[in-house]
């Protein structure tokens, strides 16, 4: 069962917390989470199941979704799918977006130039979402990770290059959370994975990480104007060790890190 819609962001300013929420608003939203990559239909059922909220609740904000057009109900499968606003409101953020328009200039010239993917993400509760995905392959079947694709926080280095920049009490909770779907043996290993990003980033100001074969990843926090936390990530298919694609790209990595913070700063209005 997925936790409580409670949740919030890691990066939810304080002022946003307590009475001023909106509940019913935030359990619609909860409907809308359910749906991931590769999830076409769920019912009440399901999204009951997955948001750990009541059948009638269910029932009573897929039936407001699918006035407000953001779900379409099919019929025969008595089962919902998301609408076109949904993608719609994907386009907006994409197109408006100051970090991105600073940004995504400086990842393709530094893809292009050094043939490798570079990819910028922000954190959803115990994940990592790709606000900006630059797949180097000419081959599309290869291009497998796009803007909107989620990836875990704990095994990235975009999620442990994020966690080295939460507080011990906020690291804490996040990690409390996703180790309740680890058994202890393989958790501990993760931990402690982790804990060396952590010192990396602190020495280095980059992580490294392989948890899919035959690619390497390397990656560095970024704070944006306004304090939000994003991670920056240079990564490669490739046989050589993580430690060596280190050598060989780091300053690369940090290089293009620079450039977009002179960047926004250019375009921060407090300038």
């Amino acid at each position: 069962m997925t936790p409580p819609f409670s949740d919030q962001s890691p990066d939810t300013p304080r002022r946003f917390d307590g009475i001023g929420q909106n509940r019913s608003l935030s359990r619609g939203l909860e409907i809308l989470r359910a749906f991931k990559p590769g999830t076409d239909l769920l019912g009440n059922g399901e999204l009951a199941e997955r948001t750990g909220l009541s059948a009638a609740t269910v029932s009573r904000l897929t039936q407001t979704l699918v006035t407000s057009g953001f779900l379409e109900y099919e019929r025969g499968a008595r089962a919902y799918r998301l609408a076109a606003p949904v993608l719609s409101l994907g386009h907006a953020m994409r197109a408006a977006s100051p970090v991105l328009n600073a940004a995504t200039p400086f990842m393709r010239d530094v893809s292009n130039k050094l043939r490798v993917n570079i990819g910028l993400a922000g954190a959803d509760r115990t994940e990592m979402v790709y606000l900006e995905s630059i797949r180097y392959n000419r081959r599309a079947s290869l291009r497998t990770i796009v803007a909107g694709q989620r990836v875990p926080m704990e095994l990235t280095s975009l999620g442990r290059a994020y966690l080295a920049t939460r507080d011990l009490a906020a690291r804490q909770a996040l990690l409390k959370t996703i180790m309740q779907g680890y058994r202890s043996a393989s958790w501990k290993p993760i931990v402690a994975d982790i804990d060396r990003a952590i010192a990396k980033i602190a020495a280095d100001d980059y992580c490294v990480a392989s948890w899919q074969p035959g690619v390497v990843a390397m990656s560095t926090p970024l704070l944006v104007p306004g304090g939000q936390t994003l991670a920056l990530n240079l990564s490669l298919m490739t046989d050589d060790t993580p430690a060596a694609v280190a050598r060989q790209h780091a300053a690369d990595l940090l290089d293009l890190k620079n450039k977009i913070v002179i960047e926004l700063a250019r375009r921060s209005p407090a300038q």
